[in-house]
């Protein structure tokens, strides 16, 4: 198998093919629990915060961070039992995690499905939650959508993450396989895919009574994914620390977001009229490469762009996320870290565990009103839930009953 070079800041040892990678890169775990975070703000139903995640400022948001740092992690867990055990066994390591999230898609399903459900049957809500999910369709003709939530071919939009992800993990042997011949095996198949995923051709259906898609096109996501992955196995090498760069990315992130955002759009109109005219004649064009569903290209330069700063800003193999220090200050800022980190480090129990609850934090504010101190106490308790479910997830995969006294 060709290796690439060891200078990667990412993975020092990835290209070892004796001893892969496995030690959990602090960036990753920090920056994958501000994903969860955000996710869960951007999931509560007319969230106030949601005005101000990243999404409202420019091409990418918290999914292109949960997808790229996915991929990141798959070739810490998953690439190495390649290089370890082989490819028949490294497709099998990574079939038992396909296999993990699939029910793990399929109990969020039908966890919410009937929540939603039993909201509507109490009589107390004048609001139909299951309608607000557009899920009467699997209410009103079950048979058929059951078969087609357990074959992927019907994916409602509220959980539709899961299975592009489900399908970038199984395109993971064959672009391992590809990897023997060399790495540009790899980018050249991976590339190709993501260009024929922008006409549209390899779309999955979403549902029987309709012709939907799924709003993630698995086939323009992997890109990304497997840029995180090649990043982490050492594949591709860090990229320089150059003011160059720093300028470069600050200034795409700045002057893309008008075109981007209708946020700042709103605020470039009010501020220069006439600019905001020029930036409408654009904005079919950047409306197609931003396209959410196969992955525009624009959303892919905005989120490297963004992922450079933020490499840079963690600092050479993330020393900047190991707080130190006993001030007060400083005690405070480690217990955020260790806080984000222990999230990130469980992202899927976080994630389905985020995805149940938000709807649930959304019916509360329906209640309650949505004031300040309201949704303040309703993302800070969904904070503490999904923090919560971070240690416990932990506490189960210690497997503390094997340990001896």
């Amino acid at each position: 198998m060709a290796t690439a070079s060891p200078a990667s800041d990412f993975a020092p040892v990835a290209a070892q093919a004796a001893a892969p990678a496995r030690t959990r890169d602090p960036r990753l775990d920090f920056y994958r629990g501000i994903a969860m975070f955000i996710i869960l703000i951007a999931h509560i139903p007319n969230d106030p915060w949601a005005r101000w995640i990243p999404a409202r400022f420019g091409f990418s948001d918290a999914t292109e961070i949960f997808v790229f740092c996915s991929g990141m992690a798959s070739a810490i867990a998953f690439g190495g039992a390649f290089l370890r055990k082989g490819w028949w066994l490294g497709t099998a390591r990574v079939t038992f995690r396909i296999w993990q999230v699939y029910w793990a898609h399929i109990g969020l399903f039908f966890f919410v499905a009937m929540s939603m459900a039993a909201l509507d049957l109490s009589g107390v809500f004048e609001k139909s939650y299951v309608s607000s999910l557009n899920l009467q369709h699997f209410f009103n003709d079950p048979m058929p959508q059951l078969v087609g939530i357990f074959t992927l071919t019907y994916v409602p939009n509220y959980f539709d993450i899961l299975p592009m992800y489900l399908v970038v993990l199984a395109m993971m042997p064959l672009f391992m396989g590809l990897s023997r011949i060399g790495f540009w095996a790899v980018a050249v198949t991976s590339v190709a895919i993501w260009l024929v995923a922008q006409t549209g051709v390899l779309a999955l259906p979403a549902e029987p009574w309709s012709q939907r898609q799924w709003f993630f096109n698995p086939f323009g996501w992997q890109l990304l994914f497997f840029t995180g992955f090649a990043f982490m196995r050492g594949w591709i090498p860090a990229p320089p620390v150059s003011k160059t760069l720093i300028w470069a990315a600050a200034l795409f992130l700045f002057l893309s977001a008008p075109f981007g955002s209708w946020k700042v759009f709103l605020w470039v109109q009010a501020a220069a009229p006439d600019l905001a005219t020029e930036i409408r004649k654009i904005w079919p064009l950047t409306a197609e490469l931003r396209d959410k569903t196969d992955f525009g290209l624009f959303r892919y330069m905005h989120f490297l762009s963004l992922a450079y700063l933020g490499w840079v800003a963690a600092g050479e193999h993330g020393h900047r996320l190991i707080a130190t220090g006993h001030s007060a200050g400083a005690r405070v800022w480690q217990l955020v870290l260790k806080l984000i980190t222990k999230v990130g480090q469980q992202s899927l129990a976080v994630f389905v565990f985020s995805m149940a609850a938000a709807r649930l934090i959304g019916v509360a504010l329906d209640q309650t009103g949505r004031d300040f101190a309201s949704v303040f106490a309703a993302n800070m308790i969904g904070f503490a839930m999904i923090i919560g479910v971070a240690y416990v997830a932990a506490w189960f995969k210690s497997h503390p009953w094997k340990t001896k006294k």
